[in-house]
């Protein structure tokens, strides 16, 4: 032993660096043991679901899932297929999975959508908003067409694999491991708790408008935002550096522009799940003879109410327009979107420090600024106006465009934890 502790310690550069590969593969090891025995436990909580009987005569649910392979640097395929695919798989839903990593598809996807019972999107924040542009594309308008209603009932699942997945912290419980985040979307979605989402329907110049779940951004953060990943080589000094570069170019930096917009919209009731029952026949002929002989006097029109547009001229380092999803009150009794004006008069100091927070939570509203709650605006841009907007993460030319909320149009999935969270925080 003494010869042994004699060698270590004449070769101690050797030693330390044997000791720290031993640790860092231990607890590699030990990683991955803890990762199976969440993905055990997972297909277990499944099976029970794959175990119920159900009538001869009931067809197996369809599922249809949309996959980006691209999600999460390439590695959203094997996420999906190592943690999610046996637990769908297991639990008795008859699954189909479209990848999104081609264009064109729109046809296909028209094709699934007339027989599926609920849909999956796996990828993160961009996969969400592309299955939902490329079913519009598909003439399928399935926000704002005659088929609207329909699909608002098709429940939607999101298995968060992506780089951003801002839905995930509505709908699942945090976690710090990505294997436990990835099997509680999947099983939230076997459980049926749904809570409605709020979409922006985003039109410009082009005829097709853009669907988003999380909000548009536009102004300097946004934009320096975007050129972090160029810094890389500065580490954890990369964010810093991308804001504080960004202040050479202009200083300071105002994003002028008119905006017009309409208040809060009154929520209607919720329709029940279930139609009532149709009267008897008789019934049904005495109301339509009734209403035959009872001839009304003279209709008098109805005076249209003209809306109450309030108009705005501003001058601003960043706007935004968010939907609510991130703050869901299932109580609420007014449905809008917010508008985040924020003051233009920073310091190059206090905009590096707010860019590195608004890269934790793009739609945070700081201090100071100029909060409006509207179901409804228009953004008007100066003529020779440059720069992009960024909806949903996702970067789109900078325009004149009409922002319009579809209050609750979507359900999904989400975890019974947070459901009641959200039912516990409205009562108090």
């Amino acid at each position: 032993a003494a010869k042994v502790l004699t060698t270590l310690r004449n070769h101690w550069k050797k030693t330390t660096f044997g000791v720290c590969l031993l640790s860092w593969g231990g607890n590699w090891l030990y990683g991955r043991h803890c990762d199976n025995l969440l993905r055990r436990a997972a297909c277990q909580e499944a099976q029970a679901f794959g175990n119920q009987l159900i009538p001869s005569s009931m067809p197996l649910k369809k599922a249809t899932v949309f996959l980006n392979p691209a999600a999460c640097k390439g590695k959203a395929r094997n996420l999906f297929e190592k943690n999610a695919a046996p637990i769908l798989h297991l639990s008795g839903l008859d699954v189909t999975v479209v990848k999104t990593d081609y264009e064109g598809q729109a046809k296909k996807l028209l094709e699934l959508m007339e027989n599926t019972d609920l849909i999956i999107i796996a990828g993160g924040d961009g996969t969400v908003q592309e299955v939902l542009q490329e079913l519009s594309d598909a003439n399928v308008n399935l926000l704002s067409s005659c088929v609207q209603a329909v699909f608002s009932k098709i429940p939607i699942g999101f298995i968060p694999l992506g780089k951003t997945c801002t839905l995930s912290h509505t709908l699942y419980p945090e976690s710090t491991n990505q294997v436990q985040h990835i099997t509680n979307a999947t099983l939230a979605i076997l459980k049926g708790e749904t809570v409605p989402i709020d979409v922006l329907q985003i039109k410009g110049e082009k005829e097709q408008p853009v669907f988003a779940v999380t909000g548009l951004r536009w102004g300097s953060y946004r934009d320096a935002g975007v050129k972090v990943s160029k810094y890389w080589y500065l580490g954890p000094l990369k964010t810093k550096a991308a804001h504080f570069f960004s202040t050479f170019k202009e200083w300071p930096q105002k994003h002028q522009a008119a905006l017009m917009y309409l208040g809060p919209t009154e929520r209607p009731p919720e329709e029940p799940e279930e139609k009532p029952s149709r009267p008897p026949l008789y019934v049904r002929l005495y109301r339509r003879l009734w209403l035959y002989w009872s001839s009304p006097a003279k209709e008098i029109p109805q005076e249209v109410t003209p809306e109450d547009w309030e108009e705005l001229k501003l001058s601003t380092i960043e706007l935004s327009i968010a939907t609510r999803n991130r703050q869901l009150d299932l109580t609420r009794t007014e449905d809008f979107m917010d508008i985040c004006i924020e003051a233009d008069t920073v310091s190059k100091g206090q905009f590096v420090n707010r860019g590195s927070q608004k890269m934790r939570d793009p739609h945070m509203c700081p201090e100071g600024s100029q909060c409006i709650q509207a179901s409804r605006c228009i953004l008007q841009l100066p003529e020779g106006t440059e720069g992009s907007f960024g909806i949903d993460n996702e970067e789109y030319e900078a325009m004149p465009v009409e922002v319009k909320l579809l209050p609750r149009k979507l359900r999904f999935f989400c975890d019974p934890r947070m459901r009641e969270q959200m039912l516990h925080a409205a009562v108090e």
